[in-house]
Order: C-alpha cells, then sequence, then structure tokens
C-alpha cells in the first residue's frame, strides 16, 4: 500500500517497500484497481480492513471540514464598554437588511433592540456584561460572537511608601479607591535624583513592589509615579519624599500582660520587637504603651525610651484592662500602628470562707428556738372550751405538751 504526498496539485504515489509485491517492481499489482474500488472496505496487503471505524473517519472528517467552514466566516472578540453608554453590534459583514437573531448568554433577544441587522443596547449597566452572538436567518449559522464586558476607567490611584525595614530599603503599595470591573494593568517607576530604581514586584501581595536603598542618609528626595491603565482610560499619582520620612516599624509582637501576685493594682506587661525590625542594635525603637479598662473610654499613655517590658502600678484592682503597644524608630520616622489588644485583670485575693465558731453560734441559736412554742400558741383557752369533752381534749392536749417539755430539760 502506498502514502500519499500532496504538494502544489501533484500527488506522488511512494511505495511501502515493506512489502514484498513492490521489491521488484513499482508498478502497481493487477488486482490493487480493484481492491482499491471495492465498496466493502480498504485495501491493507491482501487483508479487508472493518468498514465501521472507516465510517467513522469520514463522518469525523465531514465534522471537522463544516466546524472549519463555519468559524472561518465568523468573528470573535471582547467589547469594553462605559457604564452607562450606547453600544451598537454589528453581526460580522451580514448587510444591514439581513434577517439575523442575536442571543445574550444563550437567551434570545427581542427584536426590539434590533435595528435592522445591529444590535442597539442602551444606557448597559454592569449586568449585562456577557457573551453576544449573532446567528444568520433560520439557519442559524454563527456569524458574530462578542464579549462585552461593561466597566468604567480607573479614577486615580492610592499610592502609599513606606520603609518597615530600615536601613534595608521601602516598599510601595497601591490600589484604587473604586473598582472598574474590567482588567488593569499597573506601571510604577521610582526616580533617585536623576538615577531611575528598579521596583522589584511581589508575588504576594500583587499590588506592591520593593526597592532597595543603593545609599543611605540621603538627602534627595525619591519620586514615585504610578499609572493605571485599562481599555476605557487611564489615571496616575506622583508622590515625592525624603528617605527619612517614610520609616515607620512594624507593630511589636508577642506582647503578654499578666498579674502581680500581691498586688491588686499592678500589671506586668512585655513584648518583642518587630521581627521584619532588621538591626535593633544599630537602629534601637522606643515604645509607646496604652492601656485603660473596659469600663472606661479613656487611656492612660506611657512612652518608654528602652526595654520591652513595662508594670504598669495605677490599676484598679479586680477590673479587667485592655492593653497595646506602638513602635517608632529613637530619631526618624513616624509611630508604628498599635499591636494586637490584650487582655489582662490585676490580682485580687481570695475570699474568706466563714469561721467553725460562727457557724456553731447560727447552728445553737437555731437549735434553741426551735423548742420555744410560738408566743401565739395557748395550752387551753377556757372562754373557747364548750362541753366536758372539749375540756377532756384540753387538758389532754396540755399533758402532753408537758411531757414533751421535760423530756428535753
Amino acid at each position: 500500500m502506498g502514502i500519499f504526498l500532496f504538494q502544489a496539485g501533484e500527488t506522488e504515489k511512494i511505495p511501502d517497500l515493506s512489502s514484498e509485491d513492490w521489491s521488484s517492481s513499482q508498478k502497481n499489482p493487477p488486482d490493487v484497481e480493484e481492491k482499491l474500488g471495492t465498496p466493502q472496505g480498504l485495501w491493507t496487503g491482501g487483508e479487508m480492513a472493518n468498514p465501521v471505524p472507516s465510517a467513522c473517519c469520514v463522518v469525523l472528517a465531514a465534522v471537522v471540514v463544516v466546524y472549519a467552514q463555519r468559524h472561518s466566516q465568523q468573528d470573535s472578540h471582547i467589547q469594553y464598554e462605559r457604564v452607562g453608554a450606547d453600544v451598537t453590534m454589528k453581526c460580522g459583514s451580514m448587510d444591514w437588511d439581513a434577517a439575523v437573531t442575536w442571543t445574550a448568554n444563550g437567551t434570545d433577544i427581542d427584536e426590539s433592540h434590533l435595528n435592522g441587522s445591529y444590535l442597539i443596547l442602551k444606557n448597559v449597566d454592569l449586568t449585562q456584561s456577557g457573551q453576544y452572538s449573532c446567528y444568520e436567518g433560520s439557519s442559524w449559522h454563527l456569524k458574530y460572537q462578542t464579549y462585552l464586558r461593561v466597566g468604567t476607567p480607573p479614577k486615580e490611584p492610592v499610592l502609599m511608601c513606606r520603609s518597615n525595614n530600615y536601613p534595608k530599603g521601602f516598599y510601595c503599595s497601591w490600589h484604587l479607591p473604586t473598582p472598574t470591573y474590567i482588567p488593569n494593568s499597573f506601571n510604577i517607576s521610582v526616580i533617585h535624583g536623576t538615577r531611575e530604581m528598579v521596583c522589584e514586584k511581589d508575588v504576594f501581595p500583587k499590588n506592591r513592589c520593593h526597592i532597595r536603598y543603593l545609599q543611605l542618609f540621603s538627602t534627595v528626595k525619591y519620586k514615585v509615579t504610578l499609572t493605571v491603565t485599562n481599555a476605557l482610560g487611564k489615571n496616575s499619582t506622583t508622590v515625592t519624599f525624603d528617605e527619612f520620612a517614610i520609616v515607620k516599624p512594624d507593630p511589636p509582637e508577642s506582647v503578654v500582660a499578666k498579674p502581680v501576685p500581691n498586688n491588686p493594682r499592678r500589671l506586668e506587661v512585655s513584648w518583642q520587637n518587630p521581627s521584619s525590625w532588621p538591626d535593633p542594635e544599630s537602629f534601637p525603637l522606643k515604645f509607646f504603651l496604652r492601656y485603660r479598662p473596659l469600663i472606661l473610654d479613656q487611656w492612660q499613655h506611657v512612652e518608654l525610651s528602652d526595654g520591652t517590658s513595662h508594670t504598669i502600678t495605677d490599676a484598679y484592682a479586680g477590673k479587667e484592662y485592655i492593653i497595646q503597644v506602638a513602635a517608632k524608630d529613637n530619631d526618624i520616622g513616624t509611630w508604628s500602628d498599635w499591636s494586637v489588644a490584650v487582655h489582662a485583670t490585676p490580682w485580687t485575693e481570695e475570699p474568706k470562707h466563714l469561721t467553725t465558731e460562727a457557724q456553731v453560734t447560727e447552728t445553737t441559736s437555731a437549735s434553741t428556738s426551735s423548742f420555744m412554742p410560738p408566743p401565739t400558741t395557748k395550752i387551753c383557752d377556757k372562754g373557747a372550751v364548750v362541753g366536758s369533752g372539749a375540756v377532756a381534749v384540753c387538758w389532754t392536749a396540755g399533758l402532753v405538751l408537758a411531757a414533751y417539755g421535760v423530756l428535753f430539760i
């Protein structure tokens, strides 16, 4: 069996050298034409191929051809439009008066939105983003397809630069004040004097990059410009600053507050330098402590020039306190944000239990009073007695009570 090469309209048959029939001659065997013309299957060197896979191949090839023809006639892309805009979509190369059907995300669009074959959308909003398709007449041949993205141009971005690991370098981060609902790209440039510096973008968070200091204690200002661009417009902002002005440590870490035994007005507070501060020996930090009882809104403050602990001596006994700490370079920059709040309550004395003597006194008093007759109890009320039977009952009750009293003397 041969393999056919198609090139420039010519057909060349390359023999299958593995076949013994072709070893002596390149001419076709006498029965080749007959077997090629046999409708039952393809000839494979004396064996008949299975007709079912052959038919499947023919069908698959036909589907591929039809798919390629249809997609060669359509145009597909993304279309960006502003919120509130009027949008007109053409059905590819179709004439204005052609019969077409439009769909949005697979749902037919009412003909009231059509002007000929054009689709007209008035005052679009975010809910109208989606895939729009145009089909030719009743054949439903796809002629045009677009993905509509409704959004807004970017507003001026918010840019902030800060050094939390001085003197290694600083980072800049940014965000948009309002979303645009479409993709945005950001470009940042950093200039120190006349020199442009590289701002290496972080993997996370993605809206941040960092710069390493090339020269310490420089009096030349840094200029950082951020430009944001999307399909509907662009905007930018610029900040200029001194090296020392952006130094701001991270908050202190591992803040702990605990009561001092036998001291009802004291709390012991300790913390650690922020782990991002690289050299606290050469660039020491000072700290600011604030605390208050939960029942009050007013804070009390203590500034500490050294050390990472402090004892509060004026706490209210038995009241729960909330405590936070901030940090700052001794000479430059600004205070950090407050640390995570911790809670603590000063030491309180354990409540005392009642003594045994007091308990005995109370028990004796209770026992004695139980044998005294109530003041309203009467042994016999002659005025209330009527008849001899009643008198007998009265005296009998009196004798029982008297015997009961003698028994316990």
